[in-house]
């Protein structure tokens, strides 16, 4: 079992011994992984993990949608909306810096087909999907939801890794949302974090990792 005042302290050390930037830093968290085929289907990591704590960092949410969904997008603060019409009109350019800017794209389930032509080009190499809004959901708070998303992956390697949260947030929060990922990653591959984790190491964008002690 993970001790999450562990992953405080460590956490703690990897902001302090971490240059100060011109920029906010994330703080990452690398899951070393034993005895996982990673290329194998059960343990290839493509996940989008709620953080409770949130990130700590703006998230650019999004969303291709009609009528009253687009006013309601638009009403919650979605940094972008674009209609079917928007959307048929983008050039190749355009949906590049769209897959550049936006951290998610919500898409309206009728429009999901378009949104992957159209769109999918340029969010492939970057690692980003459209995520499907059902006709009926609530889109405020959906936007509300993947504001505190974060993506953790595996790229066919033998560990897992990604934000979670950034440099000026608590260890503490920082270590919350932390254990989220660890169970996350748990559930997901069906063993006892004892039996698949070698080490556990956190880390700010520019910094030394530090190895938490388990």
């Amino acid at each position: 079992m993970i001790d999450k005042e562990k992953l405080a302290r460590s956490i703690r050390e990897a902001i302090e011994i971490s240059k100060k930037r011109r920029f906010k830093q994330s703080v990452e968290l690398i899951v070393v992984l034993k005895g996982v085929n990673p290329k194998s289907p059960e343990a290839r990591f493509r996940e989008a993990i709620y953080l409770p704590k949130g990130l700590g960092k703006k998230v650019t949410v999004c969303v291709v949608a009609e009528g009253d969904a687009a006013i309601k997008a638009r009403e919650a603060g979605a940094d972008v909306v674009l209609t079917r019409g928007d959307l048929q009109g983008l050039s190749r350019k355009q949906a590049k810096d769209l897959a550049r800017r936006c951290d998610w794209i919500l898409v309206r389930a009728d429009l999901m087909g378009l949104a992957g032509r159209i769109l999918g080009p340029a969010l492939g190499p970057r690692g980003k999907a459209p995520i499907p809004v059902p006709m009926n959901a609530d889109i405020a708070n959906m936007i509300s939801y993947y504001r505190s998303v974060t993506r953790f992956r595996n790229k066919e390697q033998p560990y897992v890794s990604g934000r979670i949260g950034s440099e000026d947030m608590s260890p503490e929060d920082l270590a919350e949302n932390a254990m989220v990922v660890l169970n996350h990653i748990e559930n997901k591959l069906k063993v006892s974090l004892d039996q698949v984790v070698k080490k556990i190491f956190v880390k700010t964008t520019m910094g030394y990792p530090v190895e938490v002690q388990t």
